[in-house]
This record gives structure tokens, sequence and C-alpha cells, in this order.
């Protein structure tokens, strides 16, 4: 998680801590308190984010920490409570977990890209092509390398002619959000 972010993130679950302990709201309240208050802190700018895998292990254990905080615990038979396991809280949330909504926010906004004049700025620097020489090791990852890579992984082929198709490419993005594959 990106270190702004998280710190941002960590502030706004401490001020909304009391709603989040409180009975008087279902745990459908508060996952909507979270997805409205605590998610938009935590994804702000993350279009042009490069997640690295250990990003995405940050992200996610933050969320369950929060869903463990809305669902609470579960009661065994013997009457001992215990907290959800990870599988359950994906169960209760049916898949839609951060990182996912973070990559299918990236797919979008690649497509309003795409779909731009090739005279706006944001379009000229997604196509840009450095020259001259790199520096020494390994290059470092690019935003739309990431994005083509999740859009590969969805079994999309001929993406660029389907960003194009606005409807087309809307359906792909809520796809993205609840795709096992992401």
């Amino acid at each position: 998680m990106k270190s702004t972010a998280g710190s941002s993130a960590q502030i706004v679950v401490t001020m909304h801590e009391k709603l989040m302990k409180s009975r008087a709201l279902n745990s459908s309240s508060k996952l909507k308190i979270c997805k409205s208050l605590i998610r938009p802190v935590v994804t702000y700018g993350c279009e042009a984010w490069t997640l690295t895998t250990q990003d995405e292990q940050y992200l996610r254990i933050f969320e369950c920490r929060i869903l463990r905080k809305i669902f609470g615990p579960v009661q065994n038979e013997d009457g001992s409570c215990r907290i959800r396991m990870n599988h359950e809280l994906n169960k209760l949330t049916e898949n839609a977990n951060i990182v996912r909504c973070i990559k299918s926010r990236r797919i979008a906004w690649l497509g309003h890209m795409m779909q731009m004049d090739k005279k706006r700025t944001p379009k000229r620097v997604l196509e840009w092509k450095p020259i001259g020489r790199r520096i020494r090791g390994r290059p470092r990852k690019r935003s739309i390398e990431d994005v083509e890579k999740d859009i590969h992984r969805m079994g999309i082929r001929g993406w660029r002619k389907l960003c194009k198709e606005r409807m087309e490419w809307k359906r792909i993005t809520e796809k993205a959000k609840t795709n096992s594959g992401l």
C-alpha cells in the first residue's frame, strides 16, 4: 500500500471506529460505510499505480482487518468464538475485494485513455516511448504493462478494439471486480 494512502486510511478507520463497533448498525450498513468512506481514501489515485505483490498483500490485510471488525467473530458449536477466516470474508463480500476494485478502476481508466484524442496529454504520456539509453538493471514495471497483464488474465483478446465500445468496456470493468483470476 502506498505510504500516504495507508496512513490516511488508518486515520479514517480510527475516526469511524465507533461506527464499526456499534451494535445499532447491522453489518450491511457498516459495509456500505466502509465502501463509501474508507475505500476511497485507500484507493485515491490508484488508476496510475503499479501494484507489486507486496502492495496487494498489504491492501488485502488492511481490508480483512476492517471486515473482521464489521462482521465480528463466529461462534462454534461448542460455544467458543473465533475470528472469521479469509475465505469466509470473501464469501460474505462475494469475492469483491479491494485489490480487484483497484484493478477494475485501472482497466476502466485505460479504456478512458484509449478513447481520448491523440493530442491530449494523458494519451501522449501513455503512448510515449523514451529514447536514449536505460540505466542498468531490470526496467521498472509500467502501469500499462500491469493492466495489460490483468486483461490477459481475464481472457480478453483484442482489448484495444473492445475499449472503443463503451458499453462492452463497462461490462468488462464490472466483471473485473469479482473475477477470481485477478
